[in-house]
């Protein structure tokens, strides 16, 4: 890891610090000082950008630093809104920006406050220092990502899909952080992610009074469902990113290891070989099938009488290529014909993979860390990247960051005391200027 932290760096932990210090907790978000600064800063350096709104206290910016227009835009987006602090008890206050013990601490420092300052760091040194570029560079800031983007990405792309003609890679969230298996440094760049698809599951019996109880009614009937969710997955896919990921990690792997992958790959070993790995795997076992999650119940108002109906929301996931009806007919299957199942709400991604711009962030992380192996990412969850994809933009996640051993970013992120080492900084930093630096397609 790197012992010094360069000038540009030095500046975006300088508007990291500051990015912390703006409580955008969602919700109510209230990014608009914090959009506020970092137009301020852009200003400052000659560069101009614009306001989008659907709320005046919920803005949305971009900007354009314009380049030669031999390779094609390139965008660089984020989100400044961060979750909840709420119940959790924190070393040093969440928006207080403190620097200590070789780490900046806050709510945001991963998730992602510190992606937005490093690529604003990599935009003002490239205007300041008047960098050649391959093609534009867009700046896209927006708010209301851990909402769901309803006043942030999806309502740009529904109202101002103009705005981002003529782009078709961008860099977002989520990866290109270390992560160590079986003893190696890799580096996963998410090129693909799952999509939602939220249902609604209902069950009917016969009502009563409590004092008779009824076997097998609306209840019964949904301890069953929950019971067959929790003790069975729902069908094996091998997707091709999936497939992408996988190869790619057994590569740098033991051969005990690399074999265990291999079978993982293969349809009809795949859930032996997650019940062998047992908690060790729990991140890979939801991109190889589609999940329901069971979050919500209702059912009932009296406690002496028995319901004829109850209702479960589940949080489902779809892998990319799979639309609801799969999923409908996935769960029916495990449930039965008695579970009456409703889709609430469907975002679908990108079903196809776009390597193009892949393999330029590998040689960058290469170069950056050449004990590394950058890696293809199937994200579990979703990103901002769901709404772009509709204009034919593919995201890469990549927020570059070479983080201690012992440091464990999926149980940072969104948790007490989220905080980031500084030279997690510098070294994204200046990857993510090198990146804006390399042409493309």
């Amino acid at each position: 890891m790197q012992t010094s932290i360069s000038t540009i760096s030095a500046r975006a932990l300088e508007i990291l610090q500051n990015l912390v210090r703006f409580d955008t907790t969602n919700p109510p978000g209230n990014e608009a000082p914090c959009i506020s600064y970092l137009r301020n800063l852009l200003s400052d350096a000659g560069i101009e950008s614009e306001v989008f709104a659907r709320s005046p206290e919920r803005p949305n910016m971009i900007a354009r630093l314009q380049g030669s227009g031999s390779s094609s835009p390139l965008m660089l987006y984020g989100h400044v809104d961060v979750v909840t602090t709420a119940g959790q008890n924190w070393r040093y206050p969440p928006f207080d920006g403190e620097i200590a013990d070789g780490f900046l601490w806050g709510r945001g420092t991963l998730n992602m406050k510190c992606a937005i300052a490093m690529m604003v760091a990599a935009v003002l040194h490239a205007k300041e220092q008047d960098t050649e570029l391959p093609g534009d560079v867009v700046l896209c800031v927006v708010c209301d990502e851990e909402a769901g983007g309803a006043y942030g990405a999806k309502w740009m792309v529904e109202n101002h899909a103009h705005q981002f003609e003529g782009i078709r890679h961008a860099l977002g969230e989520f990866g290109g952080f270390s992560l160590n298996i079986g003893g190696q440094r890799l580096y996963p760049i998410m090129i693909a992610e799952k999509q939602i698809c939220w249902m609604k599951v209902t069950f009917r019996g016969p009502a009563g009074h409590g004092s008779m109880p009824i076997r097998g009614g609306a209840m019964a009937k949904l301890a069953a469902a929950i019971q067959k969710m929790e003790s069975q997955r729902l069908p094996v896919h091998i997707t091709e990113p999936a497939r992408l990921m996988f190869e790619s990690m057994a590569t740098s792997q033991s051969m005990v290891i690399r074999q265990l992958i291999r079978l993982m790959l293969k349809p009809r070993l795949t859930n032996r070989v997650l019940d062998l790995l047992g908690d060790r795997t729990r991140v890979f076992d939801p991109l190889l099938h589609n999940t329901v999650c069971p979050n919500i119940v209702h059912g009932g108002e009296k406690i002496n009488v028995i319901p004829s109906q109850v209702s479960l929301e589940l949080d489902g996931r779809l892998l990319p290529g799979y639309g609801p009806d799969d999923m409908v007919v996935e769960l029916q299957a495990l449930l039965g014909p008695h579970a009456e199942i409703e889709v609430v709400d469907y975002n679908p991604g990108p079903s196809e993979v776009d390597m193009d711009f892949f393999e330029i962030l590998v040689g960058l992380l290469q170069e950056a860390d050449p004990a590394g192996t950058p890696v293809p990412l199937l994200l579990s969850g979703v990103t901002d990247a769901r709404y772009f994809s509709r204009l034919g933009i593919h995201t890469y996640g990549f927020t570059p960051m070479q983080l201690p051993e012992d440091f464990n970013f999926s149980e940072t992120i969104h948790a007490a005391d989220e905080r980031i080492p500084l030279e997690a900084v510098d070294f994204g930093t200046q990857a993510i200027f090198k990146a804006i630096q390399r042409p493309r397609s």
